[in-house]
């Protein structure tokens, strides 16, 4: 299958193309205002780059780190990235920390913004009536996805469906953008094609929307529409997990091909379409370690002052023999040849994205969205939530406990719903770490805050549940009204 890549952003030039053959549009200079949104490659740029505006590659180090230094798993130290970083840490971040516009409220409604104008002009395109309702529908879910993210970071927010919509907008009642998100996808699955029938890899199928929507259902505990959205997931028996744990996130079995990954952020080699994340967990002055043989780090690579790091008390709970061990480096050799011990002081690091092939900031290893393993973990909690323990939920958390090579987990194990409840997130943080889902988790749970108190934070308080609009957002839109405590 082809696998879509992202060369350039304009206001509506192509913004994604196939890696073995670029998308073909109408140049830029036959473009004009009456043609531009009437012609099939006109508003396929326009989708394309509504895609584009969710893919933030460079950036992606930020939104997996903001979403665990907060929390029991990460920690950071260091460099320049640390005055942003301390912030989210120790809970006194505030709406004008850069991060909470630049990474997580503009690129979403950029998003929004795009998917509006493919809406809103679709029924105009000389094109087929198949394509204008597969157009349509990928314009739909990517906006809902975008909504579905801003309210897992911030809680409402302004609901804008049009692009006339451009001046003061109050933020959404909490039943309203929970009904919209929920419709724009349950209306748009069907017009969707099958997993592995869509035209490139990374555009929208009927197994991505119904991940995004049991993702969604899960975070806002709406138990029962959430196991009904995973199952429809696993009941297309399209999607399984990778075989080897250690290899799932190589840059080998990209683009389709590992049928794990179901949405990713599609990386590569080159600013600004990198995953940065490797050079912010390299410990300094790393030659090489033990631990990843096949990994061959080069001077040319680079090597952040920043030091992405994973918490000590996180990284012990591992079962000893838990193959999800072999990612996450706790020795290594440095260019004086001594063996440095990571392994304590909130020290270890998570090598998952690691890439041989590296230039400079940038690695090819894509960095997961959705995964088959979060749909069985997502099915096994829901179901939990709705009847406590079944065979069906054990066997779910099962074929993710089996892959990384540890014991079934049993009814002796978890004798009550709440013993299953904690053993469920215990095992999303050991499978997700370093993919940025740590964060809503906690908050799932109801020990986000009361964590981060036992570790001594003492600005973690209830209303930092939810990160601040951002204070340009609030200084532009005088309806939108700040979160408590900020």
């Amino acid at each position: 299958m082809k696998k879509i890549c992202i060369y350039s952003l304009a206001c509506f030039a192509l913004a994604l193309s196939s890696c073995e053959k670029t998308l073909e549009v109408t140049p830029k200079s036959e473009f004009s205002p009456s043609n531009v949104l009437t012609s099939e490659s006109g508003i396929k740029s326009l989708l394309y780059s509504s895609y584009a505006q969710a893919q933030t590659q460079s950036n992606s180090r930020y939104v997996i780190n903001d979403s665990e230094v907060c929390t029991d798993m990460g920690f950071n130290t260091g460099g320049a990235e640390n005055g942003q970083l301390v912030t989210i840490v120790n809970f006194t971040w505030d709406p004008s920390l850069g991060t909470f516009n630049d990474d997580m409220w503009g690129p979403n409604y950029r998003t929004i913004r795009d998917a509006n104008g493919v809406i809103e002009n679709i029924a105009n395109v000389n094109t087929s009536d198949a394509t204008k309702k597969l157009f349509k529908a990928e314009a739909r879910v990517l906006r809902a996805q975008a909504y579905a993210i801003l309210y897992n970071l911030f809680g409402t927010v302004p609901l804008r469906t049009s692009t006339a919509q451009t001046g003061p907008l109050a933020r959404a009642e909490d039943a309203e953008i929970k009904t919209f998100i929920e419709t724009e996808i349950t209306q748009s699955i069907a017009d969707l094609p099958d997993p592995g029938k869509e035209e490139a890899f990374g555009r929208f199928n009927k197994g991505i929307a119904n991940g995004i929507l049991a993702k969604f259902f899960l975070s806002t505990k709406q138990w029962q529409k959430a196991a009904d959205a995973a199952k429809a997931v696993i009941d297309l028996n399209y999607y399984s997990l990778y075989p080897n744990f250690a290899d799932l996130f190589r840059v080998e079995t990209e683009g389709g091909t590992n049928r794990e990954m179901m949405l990713v952020l599609q990386c590569r080699t080159e600013d600004p379409f990198g995953n940065w994340y490797q050079a912010g967990a390299l410990p300094p002055a790393y030659k090489s370690s033990p631990q990843f043989p096949n990994y061959v780090y080069k001077t040319t690579m680079s090597n952040f002052a920043t030091q992405y790091r994973l918490r000590t008390a996180f990284t012990s709970s591992y079962a000893p023999n838990d193959k999800r061990l072999q990612l996450i480096c706790t020795s290594y050799i440095n260019n004086s040849n001594q063996t440095v011990d990571l392994s304590a002081g909130d020290n270890a690091r998570s090598f998952k994205y690691w890439d041989n092939n590296t230039v400079g900031n940038n690695s090819g290893t894509d960095v997961p969205v959705l995964r088959y393993a979060d749909m069985l973990l997502t099915r096994a909690e829901a179901l939990n939530e709705l009847n406590g323990l079944t065979t069906e939920a054990f066997t779910l958390i099962n074929q993710v406990r089996t892959r990384a090579g540890i014991a079934n987990l049993t009814s002796t194990d978890t004798p009550t719903k709440e013993a299953f409840r904690t053993a469920i997130f215990r095992e999303r943080g050991w499978e997700f770490v370093a993919e940025g889902k740590r964060r809503e988790d906690l908050i799932r749970q109801g020990t986000f805050i009361s964590l981060a108190q036992a570790r001594g934070i003492t600005n973690a308080k209830p209303e930092r549940t939810l990160f601040p609009i951002p204070q340009v957002e609030i200084d532009a839109n005088k309806l939108c009204i700040q979160n408590p405590g900020y």
